[in-house]
């Protein structure tokens, strides 16, 4: 019996990877016709999804509902619900991304650098498109119409491996995508969702080096790790959001309440909300206990160091694992540090790299903040959850990059290409 089961496993596993290759050569052959299509051929496509998923909007939302009812039967509640939960404001949103995306300049065939050489050469550096991306995320719906959107708009094959939580919500999506690709007569493999909720298609989607080009990972930390640990193709990594706020001595108390309610409160789920709150020793007295009872009365649980705990009853203690949580939820840290360079000492070693700001109306020890802060988004005087895409102007994001190669901060279409050199010359020889 043992024998027929293992058989049985080897054969679906042999389906599996056949059927993940062939998605993989579909997407390579329709990256070759995306690399070439004009600007106006990928707008009218992009113009066709988004109408599209407004037309779509009471089947989005009945595929929707049967996620959520598989997810709330699994267990799945509170912040993790929400980020899957499509309604008509969300879809009206993913549509209006598309919109913004599609307004954008073509970040295709920018001439990057020009130069003549002494001899005669001319030498330009252009953007092209990476070719096939493939992007694993987990539950959150709306990513699949922004990968789909933004590689289109650069040019680019995705192929899409979204959170089996989301599978029906994300495959009515893609399909509103193709439709748009159908409607500009380009490829419809050039937006490929896996068809499987199986784990096992990860694992061989991180071992396609020969159809696919870069991955992008977007989900917590044990998604993120296991692509990095497994992947044989290059990883666009966005990593967790472990996120500060630093109230220096400095600060404005009326902007300060306002961006770090906002920063935590607006919506926690994000990787852009505020985890950890920072405060100068100089000011805690006077600021900290109005900034908490802000966040108390909207329902956030704290957990301080023992100075912010002295200073208000209702925080909690926190432990050494709480300056280095994801929470995701209405929980927050709070500590008190040494001036400016007690904050950045710790961020710079507790953060995550991803998004950290600092209020304070000395404009000095702003600029100290924004150099000295190693994180992919610095800011001064605003709220955390500015990190997105859309509000950078693009349109839409595959995600925050908290490496240093290639890319880093928001994920757009200008940072799905790369770049080529066209050499021109008169007939020159090298001596």
């Amino acid at each position: 019996m043992a024998t027929i089961l293992q058989a049985r496993t080897d054969a679906a596993s042999q389906d599996l990877t056949a059927e993940m290759t062939a998605i993989g050569l579909a997407a390579r052959e329709a990256a070759h016709v995306l690399s070439t299509a004009s600007a106006e051929t990928k707008r009218r496509a992009l113009q066709a999804a988004a109408a599209a998923i407004r037309q779509a909007a009471p089947a989005l939302l009945e595929a929707n509902r049967r996620d959520v009812a598989s997810a709330t039967q699994n267990g799945v509640e509170g912040a993790m619900l929400d980020r899957l939960v499509l309604n008509e404001k969300r879809i009206e949103a993913m549509a209006r991304g598309i919109d913004e995306v599609t307004a954008l300049p073509d970040p295709v065939g920018r001439i990057l650098a020009d130069w003549t050489r002494p001899n005669g050469l001319r030498i330009q550096r252009v953007s092209v498109p990476l070719g096939v991306i493939g992007i694993i995320y987990e539950s959150r719906p709306n990513v699949t119409a922004d990968a789909g959107s933004l590689c289109l708009k650069s040019g680019n094959a995705a192929i899409l491996r979204g959170g089996s939580e989301s599978f029906h919500s994300s495959t009515a999506i893609t399909e509103c995508l193709r439709r748009g690709l159908r409607a500009a007569g380009l490829p419809e493999a050039a937006i490929q969702l896996v068809p499987t909720r199986e784990r096992a298609a990860v694992g061989i989607m991180l071992r396609m080096s020969e159809h696919i080009d870069v991955i992008v990972p977007r989900g917590g930390r044990s998604l993120i790790e296991r692509v990095q640990n497994e992947s044989r193709i290059p990883v666009l990594a966005h990593l967790e959001g472990i996120c500060h706020v630093y109230v220096d001595a400095a600060a404005d108390l009326a902007k300060t309440r306002a961006v770090v309610l906002n920063a935590k409160m607006r919506s926690t789920g994000v990787c852009g909300a505020a985890e950890t709150l920072l405060v100068d020793r100089a000011i805690a007295a006077q600021l900290l206990p109005t900034i908490l009872d802000d966040l108390k009365q909207a329902g956030c649980a704290l957990r301080g160091d023992a100075e912010a705990r002295a200073l208000d009853a209702a925080v909690e203690p926190a432990s050494e694992a709480d300056w280095t949580t994801e929470y995701l939820d209405a929980v927050l840290a709070v500590r008190i540090v040494e001036g400016v360079a007690g904050a950045v000492a710790h961020i710079n070693h507790y953060g995550s790299h991803h998004t950290d700001s600092i209020m304070t109306e000395d404009q000095a020890t702003a600029e100290r903040f924004l150099a000295e802060v190693d994180s992919a988004i610095v800011i001064h005087n605003a709220s955390t959850q500015f990190a997105d895409g859309g509000e950078f102007g693009m349109g839409a994001e595959i995600g925050i990059a908290t490496g240093r190669l290639h890319a880093r901060g928001p994920v757009g279409a200008e940072q799905l290409t790369t770049y080529k050199y066209l050499v021109r010359g008169t007939g020159q020889v090298r001596p």
